[in-house]
């Protein structure tokens, strides 16, 4: 059981009979009565987004689910396929398992494949990649490191504003949370 005290982004749990994962929380505390969450969660199967407010305190049953560090090897039209790094089995994961993620992912990236038994729920990322700038406006003279921004196509199609030294071929590290240009890496 998970109390919404615990509560963390990420986590998954069970609600009627579903598979919800907690995108954020809030903790409301209004002048009378007891302290109330707000939580935003995501159906696991379906994908629908819900909102749902419980009393501070309420427990939850927590879904026991299993990350397996997987390395992403190739997708075709409806599937992305992943190899278990230890005993090499491939599985393949459907585009709506894999979300957003896709906007990060190369072949032979290593990632974490969440599974609830032997269902696949979703696909989860490192903290930050590193990808390679295909296509961006040239700077010009006079641009500097703190000045503005300009946007970037990613080798996988992702789309970062830059700041506006970065340069076509450059490697830069992104947040897989925000999508936001980290730093440039080579």
């Amino acid at each position: 059981m998970i109390s919404t005290g615990e509560l963390k982004k990420g986590a998954t749990i069970e609600l009627d009979g579903k598979l919800y994962a907690i995108m954020d929380y809030n903790h409301i505390k209004t002048g009378r009565g007891s302290a109330q969450v707000r939580i935003k969660l995501r159906d696991v199967r379906g994908g629908s987004i819900i909102e749902h407010t419980v009393q501070a305190g309420t427990k939850f049953a927590r879904a026991r689910v299993e990350r397996r560090e997987m390395q992403y090897l190739y997708s075709d039209d409806q599937f992305y396929y992943f190899m278990n790094t230890e005993n090499f089995e491939q599985i393949p994961v459907s585009a709506d398992k894999v979300g957003d993620a896709n906007k990060y992912l190369k072949e032979n990236d290593i990632c974490e494949v969440v599974l609830y038994g032997e269902e696949v729920i979703g696909v989860e990322l490192p903290l930050s990649v590193e990808l390679t700038v295909v296509e961006t406006d040239p700077g010009f003279k006079g641009d500097t490191a703190t000045g503005g921004t300009k946007p970037a196509k990613m080798e996988t199609g992702l789309i970062v504003n830059v700041p506006l030294f970065v340069e076509e071929g450059a490697r830069i590290k992104i947040n897989t949370d925000s999508g936001s240009y980290i730093e440039r890496v080579g």
